[in-house]
């Protein structure tokens, strides 16, 4: 049992990676953001562009290039978007933040302690979320963990040859994956530690002329990259409108400075009770006893407190500090390890995960979800179940045990529910409804697609070769009465809700996809 144990621990890692493989290479593009990517993607390739970024002619500024580099390279690689490709640019960026905050606790943690804080990050929601989604985000999220390691190494005399310049590099990598936050991070979280340690003075160590001098010259060959390519009026759009207008008074996510109160509990779910009590009775009793504590205390709380005060606020801003809130956990989770805050803190998220398959069953005899469609949503369930009732026979005498059976059911789970995703696929992106347009449009000879009140459709043109044209209700309306022809798509719940379009198409071929109509014009 020993040398088993041994074995899963030394080849963990490719454990995580082997549960999240199947959804991988079984799940579509979503609608919403990953399909828009793709097209703009596709779009600077056609216009041979490489800074600058346009979606369907408009200018799209709110990303820098780095991300969309890589799906641009994933297309001329594979001639079309591969989502085994593009998703481990979001799954391999986690695991090195697991491993980079392994690597930084091992002095003061055991093997096990180090395996419950992979595990409680690796499970959190928008963590787990955040590495299965094709988004910037994590990339932003390793590279800002990257250079506050780098700067607790040099801090404490342990630097390697490189890394006073690699400090300011992976900075500049965070700002190239996301944007402000890249820096907003690192220079809080380095600047207070050093006020608190009343090392005031090493301000200008760190952030002098090497730091600054590195990130203007590196922003420099952006910006006047992007300034050749796109003109004034991109630059305005890049340096203003994507930075300081988002921060002061933003246009888009606009949420009051509590957002993140709420946010936060479904955020680090199912670890936020053990999180936030163990913060919390750490923070009240004084307990800090060493500069990791400390810098781990100050990048979790700091970020948390510096992004309320941001005016463009959704959950997945708070990522950066999502590793920090883990592992000042970790670290402090053995000296109350015997009261009743951490057991109660981990029964529940435990009782919750033993009523998963009841819940699941419930929903199904109410017709909530479709739960009896697929094996594969009741045998996921049932491995939260099982989890959840193993994880309460540990709570009263080994909690990172406890963590440890949680959060590997997890990822049972997540790997189960996996093969159930084919099926779902037609709810979750385009690429099947897109199909089925396709192969109607060919059978009958017309090469108009048309969308009704689908938001983002317009990136389908990814599948379609084309853009599908926006269509209204009298826009359709004149289509039908002058015999015009075209493949239409539209929701079911349309249908339902605008009785008058019903009429207008009824009694014409439709094949179902998903939520989706397609009916030919």
């Amino acid at each position: 049992m020993e040398k088993l144990s041994k074995t899963i621990y030394r080849y963990r890692y490719l454990l995580y990676i082997l549960a999240l493989i199947p959804m991988f290479l079984a799940r579509d593009f979503t609608r919403n953001n990953e399909l828009r990517y793709l097209s703009i993607a596709d779009e600077a390739i056609r216009n041979g562009n490489i800074f600058t970024f346009t979606n369907h002619g408009v200018h799209y500024a709110d990303k820098p290039p780095l991300y969309l580099w890589i799906v641009m390279a994933g297309k001329l690689i594979f001639g079309t978007h591969s989502m085994l490709f593009l998703a481990l640019f979001s799954y391999i960026p986690a695991l090195v933040v697991m491993w980079i905050m392994n690597r930084w606790s091992r002095s003061v943690t055991s093997p096990m302690e180090r395996v419950a804080g992979e595990l409680m990050l690796l499970t959190s929601v928008f963590f787990l979320g955040s590495a299965v989604v094709l988004r910037m985000d994590m990339l932003m999220c390793m590279f800002i963990t990257l250079s506050l390691y780098t700067f607790y190494k040099i801090y404490t005399g342990k630097e390697r040859r490189w890394d006073r310049w690699l400090f300011p590099v992976y900075i500049f990598l965070a700002i190239f994956s996301k944007g402000p936050v890249g820096i907003m991070v690192p220079l809080m979280t380095t600047i207070v530690f050093l006020l608190v340690k009343r090392e005031w003075r090493l301000i200008g160590k760190f952030w002098g002329l090497r730091t600054i001098g590195t990130l203007l010259l590196l922003c420099a060959l952006w910006f006047g990259s992007a300034w050749a390519e796109g003109g004034n009026e991109y630059m305005n759009n890049l340096l203003f409108n994507q930075t300081i207008n988002r921060a002061v008074d933003s246009f888009h996510h606009k949420e009051p400075f509590w957002y993140y109160m709420v946010a936060i509990w479904y955020s680090l779910a199912p670890w936020v009770f053990i999180i936030l009590s163990v913060l919390f009775t750490g923070v009240f009793k004084r307990i800090i006893r060493t500069d990791m504590e400390r810098i781990f205390l100050i990048a979790s709380l700091g970020t948390f407190v510096m992004m309320s005060l941001v005016s463009s606020k959704i959950q997945i801003y708070l990522l950066p500090s999502f590793p920090f809130f883990v592992w000042i956990t970790v670290l402090w989770m053995g000296r109350f390890s015997r009261g009743a805050v951490v057991k109660t803190a981990l029964i529940i998220p435990s009782a919750i995960l033993l009523l998963s398959l009841p819940g699941v069953v419930a929903a199904g005899l109410m017709n909530l979800f479709p739960v009896f469609e697929s094996i594969w949503i009741p045998a996921a369930a049932t491995v939260l179940s099982v989890a959840g009732f193993i994880a309460l026979r540990q709570v009263g005498s080994a909690p990172n045990r406890t963590i440890i059976s949680i959060g590997t059911g997890v990822l049972l789970a997540v790997f189960t529910i996996s093969f159930y995703i084919p099926r779902y696929n037609p709810h979750l992106g385009m690429g099947a409804v897109t199909s089925v347009a396709s192969a109607m449009a060919k059978e009958s000879g017309v090469e108009v697609f048309y969308v009704y009140d689908i938001p983002r459709a317009e990136n389908a043109d990814v599948y379609l070769g084309k853009s599908p044209e926006e269509i209204s209700l009298d826009g359709l309306r004149k289509i039908v009465e002058s015999g015009g022809d075209g493949i239409l798509i539209v929701k079911q719940s349309s249908l339902e809700e605008v009785p008058e379009l019903a009429a207008l198409l009824e009694g014409r071929e439709r094949r179902v996809s998903g939520y989706f109509f397609c009916i030919t014009l």
